[in-house]
């Protein structure tokens, strides 16, 4: 269940994906897999973001099935969900009711997963198009076959006469700009994801294990209300930092050696993305704070270009200039080298091998990519780093940036940011 949004949201995304599909249309959502762990358990179950945009609903074997222009008014929007039983109940806890579902949702049509196929042939008889919907993003791709793909492969044998069409392109358009209470939840996400941060400062020392402060965070999110981490955490000190995913959190923080911090809460399914860099003993070294300021730099300067009408690509050429401006400053290669370089192979790519900032909402990495404009109601990330492996040392400062029709807003202002404010208040625990 979803307890934050007010179903009058859902109900106006549906409106406007209405707006967006043909006429005599069908268009057919399906819920993710519940994924298997290891014997009989499953991994902790997350919705499909497209099903939750649309619906609310976040729980398994749930079916949203569109028909705008059906004759019969009732059948235009049908929820389909697991039917509750004793056994269920008894091992698994409560599953929604048809009227908890239209509580949550705003759809009045609910039904039986064990009706869909009739229903639904009923329906595509009735429409010249059937939408189906498929994950689009051209860096990824699972070995596991998701729901939508299992049934897309179904359906097309069922109903082989009818035009198919892509639902990913309309749903990246509609989830891109964001409503105001879904800034406000990722308002309250970052918030969440302050106070873990907050927790950290008092409690990081040397001789710590990465795990222990992971455990810091995940206690202060759930504390706080969040479902949890909106992304596997990154908890990095020392060289681990300069790996981009290491996730594994399990090596001792030594006194002198820098921390890496990429976490961010999830509440009411929206995620935070922060990154935070401190020194484990509270004190930045010189070096250490002269890297950091000059990665603060470059925050403080993108951000100012993080404005309507540009793209994400764009940014990325633009800090990529001024990064280079700040390597030569801090000793890392000449003008002379860059002048000389392969242009295959950057010298600013062996201190900064990754994007500037990415789209983010329901995803912690959302719909959308790199040159697609940006728009007032889109949140993005700014995250600039520098890696350098051989002092063993890896910053990233990372921020969640509302588009607006003016200057850009910064939503995690109240997470501490200049290096003198992390070294105070990890002085005052």
């Amino acid at each position: 269940m979803n307890p934050i949004l007010p179903r009058r949201i859902f109900e106006q995304n549906r409106l406007k994906l209405v707006n967006n599909l043909k006429e005599n249309s069908v268009a057919i959502f399906q819920s993710n897999h519940e994924m298997p762990r290891n014997g009989d358990q499953y991994f902790p179950y997350r919705q499909h973001s497209d099903m939750l945009y649309l619906t609310g609903i976040n729980q398994e074997k749930t079916v949203f099935v569109l028909c705008p222009n059906h004759p019969i008014p009732k059948n235009r929007e049908i929820l389909f969900i697991i039917k509750p039983n004793d056994h269920l109940e008894t091992w698994y806890g409560k599953k929604l009711t048809k009227t908890q579902a239209t509580e949550i949702s705003g759809i009045t049509t609910v039904l039986w997963l064990s009706e869909l196929n009739d229903v639904l042939a009923d329906q595509i008889f009735s429409s010249d198009h059937i939408y189906v919907n498929q994950y689009e993003n051209p860096k990824y791709h699972s070995e596991v076959e998701s729901r939508d793909e299992k049934f897309i492969g179904e359906i097309k044998a069922r109903y082989p006469a009818h035009r198919y069409e892509r639902l990913a392109p309309i749903m990246t358009r509609l989830r891109l700009i964001k409503e105001h209470d879904e800034i406000n939840i990722i308002r309250h996400a970052c918030h969440i994801t302050s106070k873990a941060f907050h927790s950290v400062l008092k409690k990081v020392k040397p001789a710590m294990r990465e795990f222990e402060i992971e455990a810091e965070i995940s206690y202060e999110f759930r504390k706080n209300g969040a479902q949890g981490h909106a992304y596997y955490p990154i908890v990095a000190s020392g060289e681990n930092a300069c790996f981009l995913h290491y996730t594994s959190n399990h090596s001792v923080c030594n006194d002198g050696d820098l921390l890496l911090l990429d976490f961010g809460a999830e509440f009411a399914n929206y995620a935070a993305d922060c990154s935070r860099t401190i020194p484990v003993n509270g004190i930045f070294t010189p070096r250490q704070k002269q890297l950091y300021n000059a990665t603060l730099h470059v925050f403080n300067k993108t951000k100012t270009l993080m404005v309507k009408g540009t793209t994400i690509a764009l940014l990325n050429k633009q800090v990529s200039k001024i990064w280079e401006e700040e390597h030569i400053k801090l000793g890392l290669y000449s003008m002379n080298d860059i002048n000389n370089q392969d242009v295959d192979k950057p010298l600013l790519s062996n201190y900064f091998m990754h994007g500037i900032s990415h789209f983010m909402g329901l995803d912690v990495h959302d719909v959308g990519n790199r040159l697609q404009t940006l728009e007032p109601g889109m949140v993005i990330t700014l995250e600039p780093g520098i890696y350098i492996r051989n002092e063993g040392i890896g910053i990233r400062i990372e921020n969640d940036i509302l588009i607006t029709d003016d200057k850009p807003i910064d939503l995690m202002q109240e997470i501490p940011i200049e290096a003198e404010e992390i070294e105070e208040l990890m002085r005052s625990k």
